[in-house]
């Protein structure tokens, strides 16, 4: 305990959170790697071995996949894939797909209508399961598959003209026809009361179809639970406040906060009772509470706050252990007087110090490149990899999710080149939560079989084939092995299809000679120690 203090602490103090001619001021050993972006020459101040690296890919309105509704299964299809290997090339390894956008499905349900932003029809059967052909394809390119569901959103806000805040719109087999008491309407959209137990019930039902059919790596909620404020306008739960929570509860408030924290316990309670080792995490807003309102919040002015407005608290969900993750959004820029990047994440950091919760951060990738309410920070092409830098000075940082994908694919400022070439060139492990499982499968066996210029093949043979789902490979220059803790001789990750597996490494050099390893890790990403040596002299 007293050592991850210590080394956070040293962390915090290396950390200069100003701006000098629209550069982050780094710490000396920052600072001495930082450069100029250029494509031809790129130079990064550190590599983490273990880092999360996920692009989340939003369904709802079609954002980021498929591309419009209506598309034929081939071109759905190919449009994941071809984001897939977009992504893989960047040097991500998990991708967090929206699967459940609003009280819908990708997937065959009990719990709610096909989506209708496959085939452009709420209920239409788009004729095969995407869910199945996502979770397999990343699986395929060694990718964790984080299934992402919006708890209690039944519809969109499409303008003016067009509020969708009518039961009568949707279709008659929609749970929200056959369930017109659990409905309340906000704004111009309809949600899902989250005061009631049934609804409650049935968000977890739902997602728990899910754990039980798909071979999924971890079940992912963004910041919709209680809906965004609107001026002047009460969300409508007053009823079911009197009849659920009067008699427990003061307020309002702590019973709607109570509502969401059952029901946060309870999907991981469910979770972990069928799969053990299916993750659970949570992308909050990126401000818990300003510290006006309680000197224990982050030095901020925000607007609206996970705890006063969303009434989603995370410290209790961190404290308590009821997610495995933690991803708050912290789209704003590096000294930003209301929400300053810098001093939240130092706020994240210490939130999450010593407790069984991992800290990924939320970047805004959209934001690049655009004018953000004046903010002209975005305009700078550093804008982001300082983020990135700075959250690896951090001992408690454990890697970032993007949004978003279609961001990332568009290249503004060159940032996935920069991704490629430079901060994520180097591949890297998912990092592992020891408190859902610590033990390593054993080692694998090398065997050598071929080799030719240009070219490397070697099987490796499985001894704990039940534990394994992937390998990673290692190679190191000449004829010693080196440390594997060192990322930098990781030079990929394989998905275990069977045992006595065959490796091609395609970028072995004539008149080199490599020393290769491998290792095995099961699909919590515990590794097992290196595997027998196996030198290959090219000639």
């Amino acid at each position: 305990m007293f050592k991850k203090q210590s080394k956070n602490k040293r962390a915090s103090k290396l950390l200069v959170s100003t701006l000098l001619g629209g550069s982050l001021l780094l710490s000396p050993s920052v600072m001495g790697h930082a450069q100029t972006y250029s494509k031809k020459s790129f130079q990064q101040t550190s590599y983490l071995k273990h880092e999360l690296r996920a692009t989340w890919m939003a369904s709802v309105l079609n954002i980021d996949w498929p591309s419009k509704p209506g598309l034929s299964i081939a071109q759905q299809k190919s449009e994941f894939i071809n984001y897939l290997e977009g992504q893989k090339k960047m040097g991500m390894n998990a991708v967090v797909m929206q699967i459940k956008p609003t009280a819908d499905a990708f997937y065959p349900s009990e719990y709610g209508l096909w989506s209708e932003y496959l085939t452009g029809t709420q209920g239409k059967d788009p004729g095969y399961d995407p869910l199945s052909f996502m979770v397999k394809e990343a699986h395929k390119r060694n990718m964790e598959f984080h299934a992402w569901f919006n708890p209690y959103r039944i519809t969109m806000p499409l303008g003016k003209e067009a509020a969708l805040s009518d039961l009568d719109k949707l279709p008659e087999n929609h749970p929200a026809r056959k369930h017109p008491e659990w409905v309340v309407p906000y704004g111009q959209q309809l949600y899902f009361n989250p005061g009631i137990p049934e609804v409650q019930n049935f968000v977890i039902e739902g997602i728990m179809e899910v754990v039980k059919n798909y071979d999924i790596d971890a079940v992912h909620m963004d910041d919709y639970f209680y809906p965004y404020k609107i001026t002047g306008k009460n969300f409508p739960d007053q009823e079911a406040y009197q009849r659920y929570g009067a008699s427990k509860f003061n307020n309002i408030e702590d019973w709607r906060r109570d509502n969401v924290n059952n029901l946060v316990k309870n999907i991981n309670r469910s979770i972990k009772e069928e799969k053990p080792y299916v993750k659970f995490g949570i992308s909050p807003f990126g401000v818990w509470r300003n510290k006006a309102v309680d000197p224990t919040g982050s030095e901020t002015t925000a607007g609206q706050t996970n705890y006063d407005d969303l009434y989603a608290d995370t410290r209790t969900w961190i404290n308590n252990g009821y997610v495995d993750y933690i991803a708050p959004q912290l789209y704003w820029n590096i000294g930003l007087p209301v929400a300053d990047y810098a001093k939240l994440l130092d706020w994240w950091t210490k939130e999450v110090e010593g407790k069984n919760v991992q800290l990924y951060i939320g970047q805004a990738d959209y934001k690049i490149n655009t004018n953000s309410n004046g903010v002209q920070n975005w305009f700078n092409p550093e804008e982001l990899p300082n983020q990135l830098k700075l959250n690896r000075a951090y001992n408690n940082f454990k890697g970032s999710m993007h949004f978003s994908a279609k961001d990332l694919r568009s290249n503004p400022l060159g940032i996935a080149d920069r991704l490629t070439e430079d901060i994520y060139k180097q591949p890297a492990l998912v990092p592992p939560m020891p408190w859902i499982d610590n033990e390593a499968p054993k080692k694998p066996k090398v065997l050598q079989i071929k080799k030719k210029l240009g070219e490397t093949k070697f099987k490796i043979r499985e001894n704990d084939p039940e534990e394994v789902a992937y390998y990673a490979i290692y190679r190191f220059e000449g004829n010693q092995v080196g440390n594997i803790n060192d990322s930098k001789h990781l030079l990929t990750t394989v998905r275990k299809e069977h045992n006595n597996q065959v490796y091609v490494d395609p970028t072995s050099e004539k008149g080199e000679t490599y020393t290769y390893v491998v290792t095995s890790l099961d699909r919590n990403h515990n590794e097992s120690k290196p595997s027998n040596p196996i030198k290959v002299e090219e000639k």
